[in-house]
């Protein structure tokens, strides 16, 4: 997936609320848009090195999207509306081998009252799929998430219920950067969340993780890693 106009060059300087931040750009403080809700503590510190994607619109408060964080020499992508897009890009070029090229796909198909990312009608019959975006890696493993998560929680729940009805159900963490080894529900952040996972996962959910390589001109879903329950 190609960045829809060329990334701006800015410096974080503080997060002022979950969806705003202040950026300097060209020596100038401007306002920008947090597409993530997260706590992304890890990624925000005053004086790295960001990267900002402009929005035209006149509903906008904002000029900008703050999308990509340099952390050392690698860029992380922090923009939470991308995974779906990710996904759906990736199974229908056949590049996961978890998923058969599907014969169909919708994206935001309402299910047992909750509306999830994708529907793939496959050659032996429906699978679920929601998506979640993953920035936090510690020492080599993606965590998720990084705050509670009560939405994520009803998505796993209405997952089960979907598994029972008997289709197949997925929930798919897309780790938006290139380090991670291997992917866990992170305890500490949501032990609920963490708990509902494992009692859909014992239900037939799947889980999947996979890895994506990020520049300054597109991101790509990389590679799957393997999922520590």
């Amino acid at each position: 997936m190609k960045w829809s106009a060329p990334l701006v060059a800015g410096t974080f300087l503080r997060r002022e609320n979950r969806f705003r931040a202040l950026v300097e750009v060209n020596g100038r403080a401007v306002a920008a848009h947090v597409p993530n809700s997260g706590r992304l503590w890890e990624l925000f510190v005053p004086g790295r090195r960001v990267r900002l994607r402009p929005v035209s619109s006149s509903g906008r408060k904002t000029s900008f999207d703050l999308v990509l964080v340099e952390v050392g020499e690698r860029l992380v992508c922090l923009d939470a509306r991308l995974p779906p897009a990710l996904f759906a890009e990736a199974v229908t070029q056949g590049r996961l081998a978890e998923f058969a090229p599907p014969t169909a796909l919708r994206r935001e198909v309402r299910a047992e009252g909750c509306r999830l990312d994708v529907l793939l009608e496959e050659p032996t019959g429906r699978c679920w799929v929601e998506t979640k975006s993953v920035t936090l890696v510690e020492e080599g493993t993606a965590l998720f998430p990084d705050a509670v998560t009560a939405r994520g929680r009803h998505h796993v729940e209405v997952l089960r219920r979907l598994v029972a009805r008997g289709d197949r159900a997925a929930l798919v963490f897309i780790v938006q950067r290139d380090d991670a080894l291997r992917f866990r529900p992170h305890e500490r952040s949501d032990p609920a969340f963490c708990a509902a996972l494992r009692r859909a996962v014992s239900s037939g959910v799947e889980v999947h993780a996979y890895t994506c390589h990020v520049t300054e001109q597109e991101i790509t879903i990389a590679q799957a890693i393997p999922t520590a329950l």
